[in-house]
């Protein structure tokens, strides 16, 4: 186990204590909670374990790209405040300028706990005091992640196993494996790039909305709206014909729920349910594309005769 720590370190290029838990939202549930410091404030648009675990905190509003506004964030800062922002949206692919964030957290004495889950083994690690990361999103096995502590003494210490941060039995043979995955060649990310890029032109052509599309994004996540026609006709159409897709976070992919990231970042809650999801790994081939984009202007145009 020692072993797979000091592999996992070595392959994110980090160097403060690693935490292991059984994913990233016990990961952030254990920062939030336990995190030396003041107030908690979080984004709008965190991932529902964040919200449920402090719905207490302070919400940072972001713009209609979905990046945070960093003038609210400004006027939110209180002194020594645990601030949580995600890397990565787990919805909109948004990436958030954390060094911008890091900067501010550290003028005013605070912490920054930044999730992870979606950008580790994809894009370097920011600058921040807690980053959380989950071994499924990088090819490794489910069940497993960690918190990246860079100074133990900001985070209280319950007893138990890792040094103190966590009960219970390591799950050695899934650290293990989340070690493999993040050795594992990552050069598959930029194909991904080239076909999220086809998708995007290819959906707005057909009259499809890019959410998000001039903000910066993570090339495995993409969220298009089809005006006109709800997500749950979409992913029914899509399951049809085998491809998955979702509505909102994949996590809660059967969920109708409305999207409480899209709605943060300005659309009615109706465009919101007409808005799906789709992710990009390491075995994403351009006939998945194709194929997706087939029934998905076939869905379009019968929606739109009607």
């Amino acid at each position: 186990m020692e072993d797979a720590r000091r592999r996992i370190a070595a392959a994110l290029g980090w160097t403060g204590t690693i935490v292991f838990t059984s994913g990233a939202t016990e990961a952030l549930e254990i920062a939030l909670r336990r995190a030396r410091a003041g107030a908690r404030i979080v984004s709008a648009v965190e991932h529902p374990a964040v919200l449920r675990t402090v719905p207490e905190a302070r919400r940072i509003a972001v713009r209609s790209d979905g990046t945070l506004d960093l003038a609210d964030l400004d006027s939110t800062l209180g002194e020594g405040a645990l601030v949580a922002v995600q890397s990565v949206n787990n919805e909109s692919g948004v990436i958030h300028p954390l060094a911008e964030i890091a900067e501010r957290v550290r003028a005013a004495g605070g912490l920054l706990l930044a999730d992870c889950a979606q950008s580790a083994g994809k894009l370097p690690l920011p600058e921040a005091d807690f980053l959380v990361v989950a071994a499924h999103k990088l090819g490794g096995p489910p069940g497993i992640g960690a918190l990246l502590v860079r100074d133990p003494a900001t985070l209280e210490a319950v007893g138990g196993q890792e040094g103190g941060h966590r009960p219970g039995t390591a799950a050695v043979p899934m650290i293990m494996g989340f070690a493999a995955a993040l050795e594992a060649d990552h050069g598959w990310y930029g194909e991904a790039q080239r076909l999220r890029a086809k998708l995007d032109r290819a959906v707005a052509a057909a009259g499809g909305i890019v959410v998000a599309e001039s903000a910066p994004r993570i090339a495995t996540i993409a969220c298009y709206r089809m005006p006109g026609v709800p997500a749950a006709a979409q992913m029914m159409q899509l399951d049809l014909a085998g491809i998955a897709v979702s509505a909102g976070s994949a996590c809660s992919s059967v969920s109708l729920k409305t999207s409480h990231v899209l709605t943060a970042m300005g659309m009615s809650e109706e465009e919101a349910r007409e808005t799906i999801r789709v992710s990009f790994g390491p075995q994403t081939a351009a006939s998945d594309i194709d194929a997706l984009l087939e029934e998905w202007r076939k869905l379009f145009a019968r929606r739109r005769a009607a």
